[in-house]
């Protein structure tokens, strides 16, 4: 008898899943823009980067349609949760903690992190109390996030890296942490 309420239930749960099983001719891909050279807007205000030509290949090869949306990082993993895109192809570093919420595909590539302070400057991140009391600036939800704030304590985030970006030019913080 357990064997075939077992049966049942596993048959049950794949006629459920081809049920709901999305019709992948249609696909919507998020980025996070602008990021260059992965994914920013052109001149003329088209989608263009690395990633962005990137994912048109695999969608012409795979012959499916695909559309982008532009959404800002720190809401790309709930935007996909939320089914508001189907795909996220934009330079997503893989951590124990994103991997319980999406699913990955094998590593195309990898992007360090770095420092990046005036020059001159005495600051050096492997010393902790030369970053003390120091504005370090960061994109709010990624790795450089998580790292600095549980290293460093108070950050500043921005939503986007050309904004930390202007915020380092004018000293509005001391160091900047990206990838």
């Amino acid at each position: 008898m357990k064997k075939w309420l077992v049966a049942a239930a596993v048959t049950a749960a794949l006629g459920a899943t081809a049920v709901q099983a999305k019709d992948w001719k249609d696909v919507r891909i998020a980025v996070d823009v602008p990021y260059e050279p992965f994914e920013y807007k052109a001149p003329d205000g088209t989608l263009t980067g690395f990633e962005v030509d990137l994912g048109n290949a695999v969608c012409e090869n795979a012959k499916i349609n695909c559309s982008w949306v532009v959404q800002a990082w720190d809401g790309i993993i709930p935007g996909l949760q939320a089914r508001k895109y189907d795909v996220i192809f934009s330079s997503m570093s893989i951590t124990p903690e994103r991997a319980e919420q999406v699913a990955f595909s094998q590593p195309y590539y990898n992007t360090p992190s770095g420092y990046f302070a005036p020059k001159g400057s005495d600051l050096n991140p492997a010393d902790a109390d030369s970053m003390k009391g120091k504005r370090i600036g960061v994109q709010r939800g990624t790795i450089q996030d998580t790292h600095a704030t549980d290293t460093f304590g108070k950050i500043a985030t921005s939503n986007a890296t050309p904004q930390a970006t202007i915020w380092f030019l004018i000293c509005k913080v001391a160091v900047w942490i990206s990838s």
